[in-house]
């Protein structure tokens, strides 16, 4: 029997005294790949990535699962990486995740013809360049996020006149577009290439914030064949076709999708709105291990 290690975190895992909310998640995807994985022989362990104890090359391959504390951790987290995949094949691969790890992606994505939504980057925020953001961008409502980062950790939305929060990161800065609480947020989940799943996250009454920890919401959709077309182009932007990867996209004025994020590091893949996801993940690694 193969075995795989799935990288989680101190703030994941079962039993941990500071397990987050939304831990349950990590539940979930545990759930729904270990019975398929083993179907194909393979055994799955889930550890925290920064356990220095652990002997990468004892196990037969390493998935990036849960690792919801890299962006605290970022040249660590790299630097793990790049150890494991010395001595055991790492999926997604180390360069495609320093490369994603950073939000500055989507200007390469653009540069490819993806659609994005207009954005402002900046290497340090204070009042007068937040400010300034208001005007450059045209819009009396900003969403301020990380570029490194995730699930909306250290994001804020502000209006002219609102107090100026510390933002003591590199920051990205867009309109808030109102599709997000109307229609919702879009996700396509493929494995290998191909779709596995597709869902709607929409944020409970009063928030923007579509993540599970802030009350958020999910119902799986089938896609229009415009709105697959749309997330399927952005991935095969890619050089290299990743092991699994979340496009996340929200409606724009005219209809057509733009793209918020394209997830390759540790995204959540919605196995309750796919239950097929467990199974086409099993087949695709035991594919690729197996060298087909």
């Amino acid at each position: 029997m193969k075995k795989i290690a799935y990288l989680s975190s101190k703030v994941t895992l079962p039993g941990s005294p500071i397990r987050r909310d939304d831990a349950f998640e990590h539940d979930h995807m545990m759930d729904a790949l270990r019975g398929p994985f083993a179907e194909h022989d393979i055994s799955l362990h889930d550890v925290d990535w920064a356990d220095t104890a652990q002997d990468w090359a004892s196990y037969d391959a390493v998935m990036i699962g849960t690792t919801w504390d890299y962006w605290d951790h970022q040249a660590e987290f790299l630097e793990i990486l790049d150890q494991i995949e010395a001595v055991t094949p790492l999926y997604n691969p180390a360069a495609l995740v320093k490369w994603n790890s950073h939000k500055a992606y989507l200007r390469d994505l653009e540069a490819k013809g993806a659609r994005l939504i207009p954005t402002l980057w900046l290497d340090q925020v204070d009042e007068a360049t937040a400010n300034a953001a208001f005007n450059t961008l045209g819009s009396t409502d900003l969403v301020f996020k990380r570029q490194v980062g995730a699930g909306a950790a250290g994001q804020h939305r502000l209006k002219p006149g609102d107090a100026i929060p510390p933002m003591p990161y590199p920051m990205m800065v867009q309109p808030f577009l109102s599709k997000i609480v109307e229609e919702g947020e879009l996700s396509f989940i493929f494995i290998d290439g191909e779709l596995s799943h597709a869902l709607i996250k929409r944020a409970k009454a009063g928030d923007y914030r579509i993540q599970s920890t802030y009350g958020g919401v999910e119902e799986a959709i089938t896609p229009s064949s415009d709105d697959l077309a749309a997330a399927t182009a952005v991935l095969h932007t890619l050089d290299e076709m990743p092991l699994y990867a979340r496009v996340d996209m929200l409606r724009g004025e005219d209809g057509g999708l733009l793209l918020m994020e394209l997830e390759l590091i540790e995204p959540y893949l919605y196995p309750i709105e796919g239950p097929e996801l467990g199974p086409r993940m099993a087949k695709a690694l035991a594919s690729r291990l197996n060298g087909a």
